[in-house]
């Protein structure tokens, strides 16, 4: 391939399997669109009635599930923590974790037609939970025709964590917080017919260390010391949970 003189950023796109040339990070012809979260209260898993739409929400119930650091979610590849025969890398399907009452879904309509993301995709989470401390995860999946659903970036945010990484603080209990999820670089062509998932849970494990929900000092408690918290997304006109997607419209 020849990069143009222009170019500064070269970024191989999956699903098109070809580079693109940008002048600047994030591409400036990356139009920030969000997508909202929806569902009647029924979120859990890929049977829920977890939704992902341009439209504004309005009045909707909430989600909640709980979580038992105990029974963490398992990585199910993406980025490896360690060992890639402890936590895969790459694609995987996230069925497995999917079926799951702990992972919330919500799902686009299949697409009209193919959308490319170029950039640095973010969740807007506005949630709550029963103990001081927790963690919230995210992951962006793509859902192909047959509705395997696939991984393409994740990201987490560790709540005490969520202002500040060298002066944390704990969150007050049943209280509402929002929450910003940076899911890292991406390119990918998402072809018409597919659909897109976001997916918010507790722990992505061992991929992240799992927070015991107790506030206590990080790696001196051991998971016997863990505490169960309810957690609670919201998705309303005063909370619009959602995700900003870098759409690029393509001219070639």
């Amino acid at each position: 391939m020849t990069f143009s003189s222009a170019a500064r950023w070269a970024i191989y796109v999956t699903g098109e399997k070809r580079w693109r040339c940008f002048a600047d990070w994030p591409p400036p012809e990356a139009e920030p669109i969000p997508y909202f979260f929806h569902s009647e209260g029924r979120a859990n898993s890929s049977y829920g009635d977890g939704a992902l739409s341009r439209t504004t929400p309005t009045g909707e119930p909430v989600d909640v599930f709980t979580y038992d650091p105990m029974f963490a979610i398992p990585s199910l590849g993406g980025q490896s923590c360690c060992y890639d025969f402890i936590s895969p890398m790459g694609p995987a399907d996230q069925g497995p974790a999917e079926k799951l009452n702990g992972v919330l879904c919500y799902t686009t309509a299949a697409l009209a037609e193919e959308l490319l993301l170029v950039g640095e995709p973010s969740v807007t989470l506005y949630a709550a939970t029963s103990a001081v401390d927790t963690d919230w995860t995210a992951r962006l999946c793509e859902v192909s025709a047959d509705g395997t659903s696939t991984n393409i970036k994740a990201g987490i945010v560790r709540a005490r964590s969520r202002d500040s990484l060298s002066d944390p603080t704990l969150v007050a209990p049943h209280t509402v917080v929002r929450y910003e999820i940076a899911l890292g670089p991406i390119g990918v062509l998402v072809p018409a017919g597919h659909r897109l998932r976001v997916t918010i849970s507790r722990s992505d494990f061992p991929h992240w260390d799992r927070n015991l929900n107790t506030g206590g000092p990080l790696f001196r408690e051991g998971i016997t010391q863990s505490i169960v918290a309810t957690q609670t997304v919201l998705h309303d006109a005063t909370y619009p949970s959602s995700i900003t997607l870098p759409v690029v419209r393509r001219a070639t």
